[in-house]
């Protein structure tokens, strides 16, 4: 079964509510098997609309990712994140 990825390209408005929002994902992740790739760091937008934060994060399959995404604990979390930023969010899946 392939692994899934999550990529995020975020705009943040409000640090301080996208905080609470990321201190939330981390026990849906634990829970789902996510791995973090990346989150924000260095960057180089070479094509396209910019966003400042970056993220990548490794699942161990496309239910796994969808299942954490679906969840009450990610989307008790998300609430924070809904008036704190721009995101544009995709599941894919490996190869």
């Amino acid at each position: 079964m392939p692994k899934a990825y999550w990529i995020a390209h975020v705009t943040v408005t409000d640090p301080e509510s996208y905080a609470v929002y990321a201190a939330g994902t981390a026990a849906p992740f634990e829970k789902y098997g996510a791995t973090i790739l990346a989150r924000g760091g260095a960057y180089h937008a070479l094509e396209g609309p910019d966003h400042p934060r970056n993220v990548v994060i490794e699942f161990p399959s496309m239910e796994a990712a969808l299942a954490c995404y679906r969840s009450e604990e990610y989307q008790a979390a998300r609430e924070h994140r809904l008036e704190a930023g721009i995101p544009h969010i995709t599941i894919v899946e490996g190869v």
